[in-house]
Parts: C-alpha cells; structure tokens; sequence
C-alpha cells in the first residue's frame, strides 16, 4: 500500500478522492504502465534516488512495492504522491510536517479537519512569501526603470 490512495472522482454518489496533483503530468508514463523501477522515476521527476530512499527511511513514502528480487516498484499512485511532496517542498513547508501530513493520509478520512488545517497553514505561509516576493520585484522594477532612464539620458 502506498501513502496515498486515490478515487474516481466522476461518480457524485461517492466522497471526493483525496488527490494529491492535478494534471497535465510535466512527465509524461507510458500508457497502461503502473510499475517504475527507481531509475525510472528518478528520471520522471527529477528527485535523485538518495531522496526516494530518504523519504522511505522516514516514512514520507513508505510501503513502495518490491519485486521477488527487492527491486523498488513505484506506481503511478506513488509518482502522484511525489509529485505532491514535491509542490510542499517548494510551499517551504517542513518536512516534519510533511510527515505528518502523510501520517495523518494513512490514519484515513477521520483525519480530514487536521490535513485541512496543516495545508491551510501553508497556504498562509506561501501567500505571506508571495506578498514579500511583490514587494522585492516593485524594488527591482523600479531599480531597473531607474538605470533604464539614466541609461538613456547620457
């Protein structure tokens, strides 16, 4: 079993799946394929194989499927995790709370209201950094408009 695990989210007479990305993939699978040797998904989605291993040993993804011979088998369930684990890498969130999170994932659906909170919190974080960043590229926007002026007047 993976960390997550997704629904069809077309049928209205069931709860909405809990989906960690939204398409379109920046890397496209081979169609009808669902088992990715390590080297695979290293090359889908850019993480080297120190971290896949590193997220296993601390549990942000644990339970990747092994062949008979111990070889990692990612799915495309494990490469949607990644691919959300990856987005709250960039949010800043720490990755203690991103084992929480996943922690929290596989106690199941009784843990909604604390997911929902800790990605509320990041949002407030990531909406904080946006604001700084508007801020930084005013200051430089006017820097460059400043030289751009100065530039042609000599």
């Amino acid at each position: 079993m993976t960390v997550m695990q997704t629904t069809p989210a077309d049928t209205a007479r069931t709860a909405p799946a809990d989906i960690c990305s939204a398409p379109p993939r920046r890397h496209p699978r081979p169609d009808g394929q669902d088992r990715y040797t390590i080297s695979e998904v290293v090359a889908f989605t850019g993480l080297t194989a120190h971290t896949l291993r590193w997220y296993e040993r601390i549990r942000l993804m644990p339970n990747v499927d092994r062949s008979h011979t111990g070889q990692r088998r990612y799915s495309n369930r494990d490469l949607d995790w990644l691919d959300f684990v990856t987005k709250l890498r960039l949010t800043g969130m720490p990755v203690a709370d991103m084992v929480r999170y996943a922690e929290l994932v596989r106690e199941g659906e009784s843990t909604y209201a604390e997911r929902r909170e800790l990605l509320e919190s990041t949002r407030r974080d990531v909406l904080n950094r946006i604001a700084e960043l508007r801020d930084t590229l005013a200051v430089l926007d006017r820097k460059i408009s400043f030289y751009a002026m100065e530039g042609t007047t000599r």
